[in-house]
């Protein structure tokens, strides 16, 4: 059985900053590529940051550019998501999600964790 589990969640002033991690069962860890994902109340779930296999590369979506880190331990099976310079607009269910190919579509990810919340107060 394969298992996701996010952790590091939680509530943080504007400007803050929170540390996501995820913890892989995956055996094959280090073939998978791995994705942030976020879901605000009453929107759709969007991308926010995937790494590749390797953790050469690294995307983003526009919006957290230059405020969020992504990377990845493969040794550890964990993939991060710095996130810093919060913002009230950042608040969503965060999930980490794994995907043996490289293109972070909602539809094409193998694998999902259950969430964990980020709630960004003003």
């Amino acid at each position: 059985q394969v298992q996701l589990v996010e952790s590091g969640g939680g509530l943080v002033q504007a400007g803050g900053s929170l540390r996501l991690s995820c913890a892989a069962s995956l055996r094959t860890f280090s073939t998978y590529s791995m994705g942030w994902f976020r879901q605000a109340p009453g929107k759709e779930r969007e991308f926010v940051a995937g790494i590749s296999w390797s953790g050469d590369s690294t995307y983003y979506r526009d919006s957290v550019k230059g405020r969020f880190t992504i990377s990845r331990d493969n040794a550890q099976k964990t993939v991060y998501l710095q996130m810093n310079s919060l913002k009230p607009e950042d608040t969503a269910i965060y999930y980490c999600s794994a995907d043996k190919g490289l293109s972070f579509r909602l539809e094409y990810m193998d694998w999902w964790g259950q969430g964990t919340q980020v709630t960004v107060s003003s």
